[in-house]
């Protein structure tokens, strides 16, 4: 399949996206966030009650695009923390994530401007927050890629290049009540993090669970079968 449908959903109706827009502050800095689905682009359109939002609808050639797709096997959660640390702004409480940090972007970090397309995890709130845990060595990699799973924010597909925006067609929209999908995405990432208080976080101490201090203790890198 050479072409994909994806969303954008936005307070706004966007028929022209343009190249390097956005924040570099973003998950996988400058780009074009979307996602496969129309109803989580809907609720993503929706951050507070008081605005419709709107889902925006493209096809995209991808033929020929250099796509990165971090939910591939060949790929760990640890190379998706370390390309958020690179643009994301953590707060690291102590040395421990200090280091975590440094290290993880040295030997985990994947440069996504050397690609077309980047499709992995989007990092809203709750995930944010599990991702910060991470950091903190407060839960172990299995306990985070468990808690990846909850509520299932979904993925979201991002066009980082020129070339893939110049392969970008407007569809169209489709208007997001604001009670309708607001209320959606506040229900989903409340029951994310529930589920992550109440259960993921308090899984019992398995003796081979890997914590960002045993990584660096034990020089773990990218590609590393214990991972």
């Amino acid at each position: 399949m050479s072409k994909l449908v994806i969303y954008h959903g936005s307070k706004d109706i966007i028929e022209k996206p343009y190249y390097h827009g956005g924040k570099a502050e973003n998950d996988y800095g400058f780009g074009f966030y979307c996602t496969e689905s129309l109803d989580l682009a809907k609720e993503w359109s929706c951050s507070n009650n008081e605005n419709n939002g709107f889902a925006n609808k493209y096809s995209i050639d991808i033929a020929g695009l250099k796509i990165l797709d971090l939910t591939e096997n060949r790929y760990s959660i640890l190379n998706w923390i370390a390309i958020l640390l690179k643009h994301r702004t953590f707060d690291l409480i102590n040395e421990i994530s200090k280091k975590a940090k440094e290290y993880l972007i040295e030997h985990f970090y994947i440069d996504v401007n050397e690609y077309d397309i980047v499709i992995g995890y989007r990092a809203d709130d709750s995930y944010f927050s599990f991702a910060r845990d991470f950091i903190n060595n407060t839960i172990s990699i299995r306990q985070l890629s468990h808690a990846m799973e909850l509520g299932w924010i979904g993925k979201q597909v991002v066009i980082i290049s020129k070339l893939a925006f110049g392969n970008l067609h407007f569809e169209g929209f489709e208007t997001a009540d604001k009670l309708e999908y607001y209320i959606k995405r506040k229900a989903r990432d409340e029951k994310a993090r529930e589920d992550y208080m109440k259960g993921t976080r308090k899984d019992p101490f398995i003796s081979n669970d890997l914590f960002v201090t045993d990584i660096i203790r034990r020089e773990i890198k990218d590609g590393d079968s214990i991972i």
